[in-house]
């Protein structure tokens, strides 16, 4: 049976969907469901108790070491990790996956598909070791292997992309990371806090990872860049304000035959 994981914080209404999704749609491929909250204040717990699943808190959150307490909690050897706005869609998602491990005894994970770069690299067979970054696991509606996951677990010294760097680890250690055919959404509209805890994450890990130096004059350049585009949209989108306005006005003098 399977595992499914779900990292949670204030999304009571998101979860509340996908634990609809999982319990009414996949019931039968499905051995346990559990949440990993990270201190929620709306009713996340209620919403989890009323469809069965485990809740578990968890107080002091980063990316590998959540997904490490996570996999700790369950008891089965496939382990599906979801955020809690990502959902599965496809009807036979989870015994694809079953399949892929079924099929290869060395699959350490599956990275299943939810945007274009996933469904490109899928068609043109580019694999993890050649873009770990858009072939390997992505830590929403991805499944790994808790054998190859209690051998090499996930590093919390990494900011984020911790889904990333165990990904190059356990292909180096000789395991195989594949697609799995499996569709799911991931469907997120973050705040202005939440994208810039996001931002400050990925700057350390793609320091940390991809060793990607940030100077003085890059920095800059991005500040300035990004000074440009935002005056530049505030003008294209008051232009377009205006011609909406404009074109109303003319509909009020010009309006069509009524059928």
């Amino acid at each position: 049976m399977i595992s499914v994981v779900i990292r949670n914080k204030n999304q009571d209404k998101a979860l509340g969907f996908l634990l609809k999704n999982l319990t009414e749609r996949y019931a039968d491929d499905i051995g346990e469901i559990v949440v990993i909250d990270n201190l929620s204040s709306d009713k996340s717990e209620e919403v989890s108790a009323n469809y069965g699943a485990k809740f578990v808190t968890i107080k002091d959150f980063s990316y590998g070491g959540s997904a490490n307490f996570a996999t700790r909690q369950t008891r089965f050897p496939i382990v599906v990790m979801f955020s809690a706005h990502s959902f599965p869609v496809s009807h036979d998602f989870f015994k694809l996956i079953k399949l892929k491990f079924d099929e290869n005894p060395n699959l350490a994970g599956l990275r299943c598909l939810h945007n274009p770069n996933d469904y490109r690299n899928f068609i043109n067979k580019i694999s993890a070791k050649e873009d770990p970054n858009k072939s390997g696991l992505i830590f929403s509606g991805s499944a790994f292997s808790k054998q190859v996951w209690e051998k090499h677990p996930f590093r919390e010294d990494v900011a984020t992309f911790e889904d990333k760097e165990w990904t190059t680890r356990v292909l180096t250690a000789g395991y195989d990371i594949d697609f799995a055919e499996s569709i799911f959404c991931y469907q997120i509209n973050r705040n202005k806090k939440q994208l810039f805890f996001r931002f400050k994450n990925d700057l350390i890990g793609n320091y940390q990872l991809w060793h990607e130096d940030v100077n003085f004059f890059s920095a800059s350049k991005g500040f300035i860049m990004s000074s440009i585009r935002l005056v530049k949209s505030f003008f294209v989108d008051f232009w377009y304000i205006i011609l909406r306005y404009l074109h109303t006005i003319k509909f009020l003098f010009n309006k069509p035959k009524k059928f």
